[in-house]
């Protein structure tokens, strides 16, 4: 429950825009310092006890906001956090593909994923109804507490999955390492143009979707209270949810998609209303059903030996794209405000449809010649 307010509980804590943009540039620095060598473990090491362990490592950074709410605290807490999420990163893909796969529905990977996703964004949505009045009725507090409960019932519900790993290699085969598995998820990507437009494309559309950690300053930009802020935030995570659940449906080219989500987002940043987020929610929601869609790709054309380092390395592409993101809000939003930096930020998605509509008409040249 505190994902809708903590930008908002950083703020009362005295913090300046800039101050909270340098969070989240901690936040990121830490992910993608962690991510390949999280990645390469998960690609060594059973990934349930991975995803064990990350939760945990959020709540505690939950617990330092709630009961030492301070720069300091706020800086471990996204330290924390960055471990927790490359801990995930690439650990969770590769699991239910490889679960997937052994019972001969890796087709399925792109609707499975994209529901997992969209469960996540349902709960999300729920935490947002739930935030206001429990922060009526207990404040900050109340919602760390709630919060760092909801991070132990995460750990609980990881210990019950798969206790899946990469396969055993075979006799005569050398037991892999760090390196090798390292060096294997890099040629993966290097020698597979397929995997490597897949990963530079999961990296845009992931990386710049950090710009929903400023969707409560847009919202509070609108004019909207703070009794109606937890709802609006919670607009645009439903749109994301939704297209979560769409995901596996619809189009197979992400071009005309991305297109009408950049639109969307950049007509409705600037439209300065609480009606304006009807767009915003809408972007969300196709960026969302985009994530499942360029994630199966990748998960298509890359081996199951370094599977999650391969994930973990575009994941790594991400953070360097959410650091652009956190970087350009700081700068903008001073002389510009909230609205006309997310319009900005639609710039990517844009630039991606264009790329993928390319992309899609070289093949279909190609399938002519042949």
């Amino acid at each position: 429950m505190l994902y809708p307010l903590y930008a908002v509980l950083f703020a009362d804590t005295g913090l300046s825009a800039a101050q909270i943009s340098s969070l989240f540039i901690l936040w990121s620095v830490a992910g993608f310092v962690l991510d390949v060598p999280t990645g390469v473990l998960a690609d060594l090491l059973p990934r349930r006890a991975l995803l064990v362990v990350a939760p945990l490592a959020n709540g505690v950074g939950f617990a330092l906001w709630t009961f030492l709410p301070s720069y300091p605290a706020f800086a471990a807490g996204f330290v924390l956090w960055g471990a927790g999420a490359a801990l995930r990163s690439g650990t969770y893909q590769a699991l239910a593909h490889t679960e997937l796969a052994r019972y001969g529905a890796a087709h399925a990977y792109e609707r499975v994923i994209g529901r997992s996703r969209a469960a996540g964004v349902t709960a999300q949505l729920l935490a947002a109804a739930l935030a206001a009045p429990v922060h009526a009725a207990g404040g900050y507090r109340a919602l760390g507490a709630v919060s760092v409960a909801a991070m132990l019932l995460c750990a609980a519900v990881g210990r019950t999955l798969p206790a899946s790993r990469p396969p055993a290699p075979e006799e005569g085969e050398e037991v892999p390492g760090f390196t090798t598995v390292l060096r294997g998820g890099l040629r993966a990507l290097r020698h597979t143009p397929r995997a490597r437009r897949g990963a530079l494309l999961f990296a845009v559309v992931t990386g710049f979707a950090a710009l929903d950690e400023y969707v409560p300053l847009l919202v509070d930009a609108t004019g909207a209270g703070p009794a109606a802020l937890p709802l609006l935030v919670g607009l645009v995570t439903a749109g994301a949810a939704a297209g979560g659940w769409l995901a596996g449906r619809g189009p197979r080219g992400a071009a005309g998609p991305l297109a009408l989500g950049a639109l969307c987002l950049a007509a409705g940043s600037l439209a300065g209303s609480p009606l304006g987020l009807l767009g915003v929610a809408v972007a969300f929601g196709v960026f969302e059903w985009a994530t499942a869609l360029t994630d199966a790709r990748l998960q298509a054309a890359v081996p199951d030996a370094s599977r999650a380092t391969a994930t973990s390395l575009a994941g790594f592409g991400s953070e360097l794209c959410a650091v652009l993101v956190f970087a350009g809000y700081a700068v903008g939003a001073q002389a510009l405000g909230p609205g006309p930096v997310f319009a900005v930020c639609a710039l990517p998605y844009l630039l991606a449809s264009v790329s993928e509509f390319r992309q899609s008409r070289r093949r279909r040249a190609r399938t002519l010649e042949e």
